[in-house]
């Protein structure tokens, strides 16, 4: 069998280095049936969604879960190593938005077609498709998207602002009156940091990239996105361990009773009901603009993508079709907290109680923008984090000079990384 000669290259190839992770037969399980492999991060509820649709596969296939680390480096680490040794024991796999140009140009995953290809974009919200298409063909399908929303307190804020400069005005006003008028964001040099200023720069109609993915742009609309960053972080309201925070210290700012404005993902809503006092006031509203009348606010999210050397194509798409259908996107929407990519699922009664937030999360994604397509993605997201932190020492003009010429570097694989 072929795929026995390519797990003893993959032995060869990967070393002890994960020896750990459990590879199992791709020809079948035990009973002499089919296996659907899938690889994911831990959600604490998919191993439900999986038993569901073993069920409705009743018996033609059996799909295993294997999961793969909490962190996205780790995740792309374990799947990138063993797509690179031709490793057939991987079926489906569950990606992160960022990386499907990547896997597509290396040819380790499957374009969707015909009769699936259709299923998958009917009823799917356009920007969350938009993530697992390169170059005009579909790679992947959404199944969880997400996009930050504007979080405030209401016994400080009685009408949240509307734009990126009211907030900012808005917050130092508090400070200066001795209130909690803090800002709460990402600006560490991580992807947060990436989704801020992507999200600056779509929503003021600037450009980073061309639309092929091999040309830096950094237009003077992506210049000004730049000088609205340097202002924020710069502000008299800005949290004042804003160059290091990431999600989680942002959300507990704001819990600790300090900050009047956060810029995060709805995750946040459930962890502050477990606080009733705080919980009382916190409210959301769409991501305030920079200019225009809406933001366009990066989304990110998670698209199932079947393996190039799978040994069962047919029952892998038939697969994906279950794990990302409405009733498995519902169960996790309302389990784990994940918002859906399929419309039907906002429209369902029980979603109100779980996502009372839901209308401002699905305007937010029907105008919503996805980050640069590219297979040198990974890259560039760290070229810009780079050059952008501290984000307080941004100098507008001369930054996007230096994000030009260095994101060129890394589109042209120079390995020029700063």
């Amino acid at each position: 069998m072929r795929g026995a000669k390519r797990r003893r290259r993959l032995a060869a190839a990967m070393g002890a280095a994960l020896v750990a992770v459990p590879v199992l037969a791709a020809c079948g399980s035990g009973d002499g049936g089919i296996t659907v492999n899938v690889y994911k991060y831990n959600q604490e509820n998919f191993q439900a969604i999986v038993d569901g649709c073993n069920a409705k596969a009743n018996g033609k296939y059996k799909i295993v879960y294997n999961k793969l680390p909490r962190e996205a480096d780790g995740q792309r680490e374990q799947m990138v190593r063993r797509l690179a040794a031709e490793d057939d024991s991987m079926d489906v796999l569950a990606l992160d938005v960022t990386w499907t140009a990547e896997l597509a140009k290396a040819g380790w995953i499957k374009e969707f077609t015909g009769s699936v290809k259709s299923q998958v974009e009917n009823g799917t919200i356009q920007t969350p498709l938009d993530t697992a298409s390169y170059e005009g063909k579909l790679y992947g399908a959404p199944d969880n998207t997400n996009v930050q929303l504007l979080w405030y307190r209401g016994d400080l804020v009685p009408t949240p602002p509307k734009t990126w400069d009211e907030m900012i005005q808005m917050a130092e006003d508090l400070v200066a009156q001795g209130k909690p008028g803090l800002i709460a964001a990402q600006g560490k040099q991580y992807e947060g940091l990436v989704v801020l200023f992507n999200t600056l720069v779509n929503s003021n109609g600037g450009t980073i990239l061309d639309e092929n993915g091999t040309k830096a742009i950094v237009d003077d609309k992506a210049v000004e996105a730049l000088e609205a960053l340097k202002k924020l972080a710069t502000s008299k309201a800005i949290d004042p361990s804003f160059s290091n925070s990431t999600e989680d210290p942002a959300r507990l700012l704001m819990e600790s009773g300090k900050a009047a404005f956060q810029l995060n993902w709805p995750y946040v809503y459930a962890a502050a009901q477990k606080k009733p006092d705080f919980a009382a006031n916190f409210k959301w509203a769409p991501y305030p603009t920079v200019s225009g009348d809406k933001s366009k606010v990066t989304v990110g999210g998670i698209n199932y993508a079947v393996s190039n050397y799978t040994l069962h194509p047919d029952e892998s798409f038939e697969a994906v079709l279950c794990l990302r259908g409405a009733e498995s996107q519902k169960l996790a929407a309302i389990k784990d907290g994940v918002p859906p990519t399929l419309k039907e699922v906002y429209d369902d009664p029980e979603m109100a109680t779980a996502y009372p937030m839901k209308d401002a999360i699905l305007e937010t994604l029907e105008n919503a923008s996805v980050r640069p397509r590219t297979p040198a993605y990974q890259n560039v997201s760290t070229v810009i984090s780079t050059i952008l932190s501290p984000p307080g020492s941004i100098d507008p003009k001369a930054t996007g000079d230096r994000l030009r010429t260095e994101l060129q570097n890394a589109l042209d694989s120079k390995g020029v990384l700063p």
